[in-house]
């Protein structure tokens, strides 16, 4: 089938080298694949940052000659380089991993985000430096930028990591790009609204077929298309293609359950955007999620709050709300954002306010919601600290779910809200109301309260700015009240969560996203 000026069932002949950030005997399996799958694909194509270090030459190339014995020097350290390194690993884990996403999303590293610092890492930090302004590693203040900018244009995209039922593998679709979704045998298919881009799913069964048949149906001599890396394992495979018009890019991996993987197929006109693209959705890819460690879904911000951008126009009903789904037909949101309604409606269909509501809580009681799985979060019933990091996840103008990072505290006296009350400082947008707010530990530890139809905006981007919060104590007690109880988050002490418990604010996300839903009014 031919799309994008490429066909994925066939390819070409030539192989290159993938250099890893370091030899770490500790890199995992997955840190592997995904470092053959990205370094050498974007380092091939135009405009990319140079690879590690030179690749391997061609087969029909000699090697060079070796240097006579004895006269080999050590390499010289470069300082610039080393006191980058200190600087960057002496960051928490989450912060490292963080920064490297970010720095795909700006479009200046295009490696695996595992927090490991190499030449790829020093070399993306210098290209976003010297663009920016700075020099090196960037201070608190110029790592907060980098965050939220790679946080912006990750919403931008609308970039979700979750499940994907069909094929059983969990990876990152940015919806806002690819808003074309089908089914196929054994996978789905996301489309840019053009046609130009393609991401697919496939699997299939064990004992179905194997990696070494697949890798020799989509590496086959073809006139019209030229192998630009391929790369087989025991467990994996990755393949790259162009042609005069498109690029490919083809992945698989195999475990007990058989094959599972990936292709996405773009118009070489478009490579300045969805490369970065690429990188992204590579490394949000986990093909057997129930046997290996769940993937890192990209970092948002965790300092300073990212402003979202304004929902492009449609025909979808304005969200007034975003309700959380925490039992099977039961939504939980807040009463205030619903305050003058008289008919919620949740995807679509009436639903009916359930008892023991209350002036700040409600639950929604509605028939099977499509698309959307129910999910009892972990309730944090412990107070926040002030300048917490903590996301928001809320509806957006398209009826997606998007994450509005932002900083939770109480207000105090002269803030100009009731002393003691809970707060969120962020970007939201109209129907934030009843969002759920996250900690880095996934536990939900309050609801936004509402947000005004009109918003005060600067330059045309909702700016951060303060919102009350129904504290995680008081949910837990509706609750619980509502006989809706969910797990314990662990608890780490007053400050929060400590080094070894400390998550990310994009996967607490991610694990949540599926449950979000929009609650409108009947007119």
């Amino acid at each position: 089938m031919a799309r994008n000026g490429l066909e994925f069932g066939h390819g070409l002949c030539h192989t290159g080298q993938v250099l890893a950030e370091r030899r770490d005997p500790t890199m995992t399996r997955r840190d592997r694949s995904i470092w053959s799958a990205t370094g050498f694909m974007l380092g091939m194509m135009a405009g990319v940052a140079s690879a590690q270090g030179p690749a391997a030459p061609p087969p029909s190339t000699p090697p060079p000659s070796a240097p006579a014995p004895g006269r080999t020097k050590p390499a010289t350290p470069d300082p610039a380089f080393e006191a980058a390194r200190t600087a960057f690993e002496a960051l928490p884990e989450g912060e490292r991993k963080g920064l490297q996403d970010a720095l795909v999303w700006t479009g200046d590293y295009n490696s695996v985000v595992n927090g490991t610092f190499g030449r790829r890492s020093f070399e993306a930090l210098q290209a976003y430096a010297k663009r920016s302004g700075g020099t090196g590693l960037p201070d608190a203040t110029g790592r907060a930028a980098l965050l939220r900018e790679g946080a912006a244009a990750r919403a931008a995209a609308r970039f979700v990591v979750k499940p994907d039922p069909a094929s059983g593998v969990v990876l990152g679709v940015p919806e806002r790009v690819l808003p074309k979704r089908a089914a196929q045998p054994g996978g789905t298919r996301w489309q840019s609204a053009d046609g130009r881009i393609t991401l697919e799913t496939k699997s299939s069964p064990a004992g179905e077929t194997g990696l070494e048949a697949v890798f020799a149906r989509v590496t086959a001599p073809s006139p019209d298309r030229r192998v630009t890396y391929k790369l087989l394992r025991p467990d994996f495979l990755v393949v790259t293609a162009e042609t005069a018009t498109g690029k490919s890019y083809i992945r698989y991996a195999a475990g007990e359950a058989g094959l599972r993987g990936l292709t996405l197929g773009y118009d070489k006109a478009l490579a300045g955007e969805v490369d970065r693209l690429a990188i992204a959705i590579a490394n949000s890819f986990v093909p057997f999620p129930d046997a290996a460690p769940a993937a890192v879904a990209a970092p948002v911000a965790t300092a300073v709050p990212a402003p979202a951008p304004p929902p492009l126009p449609g025909t979808r009903p304005a969200p007034l709300a975003t309700g959380l789904l925490v039992a099977p037909g039961h939504v939980l949101t807040s009463a205030v954002a619903l305050a003058g309604c008289r008919v919620p409606l949740v995807a679509g269909q009436a639903a009916r306010v359930g008892a023991g509501a209350t002036a700040d809580l409600i639950l929604l009681e509605t028939g099977p919601l499509a698309g959307r799985t129910a999910i009892t979060p972990p309730v944090r019933g412990r107070g926040l600290t002030e300048g917490e990091a903590v996301a928001a996840l809320v509806i957006d103008g398209e009826g997606g779910v998007a994450v509005a990072p932002g900083q939770a505290g109480m207000d105090q006296a002269g803030t100009g809200g009731a002393v003691g009350s809970a707060r969120i400082t962020a970007p939201l947008q109209p129907g934030a109301g009843g969002a759920p707010i996250l900690d880095r530990a996934g536990a939900v530890v309050g609801l936004v309260q509402t947000v005004s139809a009109q918003p005060r905006q600067v330059a045309g981007v909702v700016p951060p700015a303060r919102y009350g919060l129904v504290t995680g104590a008081a949910l837990a007690t509706f609750l619980g009240a509502a006989g809706v109880g969910g797990p314990s988050p662990r608890e780490t002490g007053a400050s929060g969560a400590g080094p070894q418990e400390a998550g990310t604010l994009g996967a607490a996300a991610a694990a949540l996203a599926g449950a979000v839903v929009a609650v409108t009014c009947q007119p």
